[in-house]
Parts: C-alpha cells; structure tokens; sequence
C-alpha cells in the first residue's frame, strides 16, 4: 500500500514473519494501530473478501489462509522518504467475518496485540529469592528470546533485598502480569515497542523515557509549517497527589511523605500543586536495615510522580503526509504555535494511526505536569 512518498508492508507468519502475498495488499482496505505506553499495544486489519471464481466455493477468499491463523505473527512496516520503520510487531488474537449482500462489501477483521501478549498466556508462581527486580525482569524477558526481546532495565533509585531468613515475596500470574506489578512499586512501566528492527522488540522496564532526541516538533497557526490537524489542551488540578505512609525499619516506624514530582527532566515551567492526599498504613514490612526506608520513599515517589503525569494533557490529529514522520510514544515530543501556556515539550502517551489508501492520519495523545514552556524556542 503506497500513498504520496509513504509505503505500507505487511509481513505475516507463525513465528518469523515474511512478506505478505500481493494479493493480500490488494485487499487489504484499512490499518489501525494504537501504541501506549502502559498495557498492551494492539492492532486492527480489515481486508475485503469475496467469492469470485472455482478457488472461493467452499469460502470466502483469505478466510482459511494460512498465514492469518490466530496467534501468528504480524508485522508492520512503515517506509517514510526510503527509510524503513517498523509500525508495529504483534500476534493475531481475533477474527471476524462479516459477510454481505453488497457485492465487494464483505470483510475479514483481523486483530491482535503486541508480542506481550505471549507473555500474558500462562499462569505461573513466581518465587524469586534474595533477587532483585532488574534481575527478575531480565531472566522473564530473555525466556521469550524466540520474539526478538531486547531487555532495557533502568533500576529504581533503591533496592529492597529480600533475604530468605526474613521473607521470599511470592506472585501467582502470568509474567507479564509480574513485571506490571513490579513497575507499579515505583510509578514505572514496563512496555514492549517493536523495533528498532524489524522482528526485534525492546522490552523497557523504567521510569517513563523523557530522555533522548525529542520527536519532530507539533506546529500549531504556523501557516505553511502547520502539520497538525487539530488539537486541544485539557488541565486537571486535582490529578497530583502526595503520599505519606511509614516504612518500619529497625524496628521503628518511620513516616514517609513526598512533596513534589521529581521527574528528569522536567517538562514545564509551572507545575502543578500536589492538591491531594494518599495515606498508606504500611509501605514495607520489617527490614533489617535503612534500605527498606529508601525503597519505601522510592515506591511512595514513584506513585507521586505518576499522578502529576496526568495534570496537563493535549490530544489531537495530524497528516502523516504534511509531519513527514512517525509520532511514536513513549517518548518527547515539542508544540510550538500554541501560545506559552501549552508551548514546550510533552510526553507522548498514546498514539493512535489509522491507514488507507490515499490517507495516514495519527490520533495522539500528550502529558506534562503542568503549564509554560522551559525553552524559549521548540526546535521544528
């Protein structure tokens, strides 16, 4: 599928995905895929069906391939200018049919999620001792090694040993289930993003990536330099929240509070206010020393930081064909043309792109902490 400068490949297979027949890019009519940056990403493909000769008489064409059985894989590449860049990596979940009267009106659906979901399949007891949780995320990560996943861990700002003479914490789910729960102490994520080649998945456990180049700046009244369709900018005064606990260490209860996001770096010039409060009884059991105080602060942060996330949030549509580029989460992004307030660099939370012939447009959604940009100039 190709449209002004932008080409569309679809590979398809049981574990390692090839090039699909032509004839499935002949039929294929439309493509949505929504990336996020917490939980599963998944994907959505509507071919046109139909019966037209000898071939076609028990049913409908592409339905019985077997290239679209459930749990295959599937792989989207997305060539901007020349360069290749995988869209998305995932496996076939669900199918729908729907047939109709209207010649060249019947569909196949098909739909699935990233390659997480092989992680999501089993139920397990998962007993770890005297181990940490960037060694835990590492082992679980590299046993689907058959999918491509590369581990990047960023270890949280303290450890909790747990030795086997004082506990040995005990989970009963799937894996991926278990490396949720444990990003969840510290307000980090662990996602799967396809890339950077194809076939490849980075597997990422850690604090939200504000890091790196940010992505090719939102212009917004620009005239001519203008690439997004629309937007809009949403403030929640009361999504920030402190939370104060105790954490026994020594035998001692001592009080745990937290004051202010403390994300690197930060993304507005006027952050908000904690305007709420989380009271936990107990944030960890008895530890022999001062680390569990450290990594009770780090947990209790941790979910501070991700409430202020949500305080500043912009949405809206763009052409892909005027933005020349790929808007990817989990990442930063600049707005330029929007006014001060809503000027600077936002965190990119979800994106949403939607494929056909003659059109690409992506669906995105932004976060920061507060209002007012921290640069003078965004960069296009």
């Amino acid at each position: 599928m190709s449209l002004l400068g932008i080409h569309l490949t679809l590979m398809l297979g049981p574990t390692v995905a090839v090039p699909a027949p032509a004839s499935f890019m002949e039929s294929l009519q439309n493509v949505e895929v929504t990336h996020n940056d917490e939980g599963r990403s998944g994907f959505q493909l509507t071919f046109g069906v139909g019966r037209s000769g000898p071939m076609h008489l028990l049913d409908y064409g592409l339905v019985g391939h077997p290239l679209l059985k459930p749990m295959n894989r599937v792989v989207l590449l997305v060539t901007f200018n020349v360069i290749p860049q995988v869209l998305f990596d995932g496996l076939i979940t669900h199918r729908t049919l729907t047939p109709s009267q209207q010649p060249g009106a019947s569909t196949l659906t098909i739909t699935g999620e990233d390659i997480s979901t092989a992680m999501d399949l089993d139920q397990k007891v998962h007993e770890h001792p005297a181990q940490v949780e960037p060694i835990i995320i590492a082992q679980l990560v590299l046993s689907y090694a058959q999918y491509g996943l590369i581990p990047v861990i960023i270890p949280p700002p303290s450890l909790d040993v747990p030795l086997p003479i004082y506990r040995t914490p005990v989970f009963r789910g799937t894996d991926y289930a278990y490396l949720q729960e444990m990003a969840s102490r510290y307000g980090y994520v662990f996602q799967v993003t396809p890339g950077p080649a194809p076939l490849t998945n980075t597997a990422y456990w850690g604090p939200p990536n504000r890091l790196g180049i940010p992505q090719r700046a939102l212009s917004v009244n620009l005239g001519a330099q203008t690439n997004v369709d629309s937007i809009n900018f949403q403030y929640n005064a009361l999504a920030s929240t402190s939370v104060s606990g105790q954490a026994i260490a020594f035998g001692r209860a001592l009080p745990v509070k937290t004051f202010a996001s403390l994300r690197v770096p930060p993304l507005a010039s006027q952050p908000a206010l904690l305007s709420q409060s989380r009271v936990r009884t107990s944030l960890l059991e008895d530890v022999p020393d001062g680390a569990g105080y450290i990594a009770a602060f780090a947990q209790a942060q941790g979910q501070t930081d991700a409430s202020t996330d949500q305080v500043l949030t912009g949405s809206g549509e763009l052409d892909a064909t005027r933005y020349g580029d790929m808007l990817r989460p989990r990442g930063l992004v600049g707005v330029r043309g929007a006014g001060f307030e809503h000027d600077g660099f936002f965190y990119v939370r979800n994106v949403t792109h939607s494929i056909r012939p003659g059109e690409y447009k992506q669906r995105f959604t932004l976060t920061r902490e507060g209002t007012g940009a921290l640069t003078p100039v965004v960069p296009p």
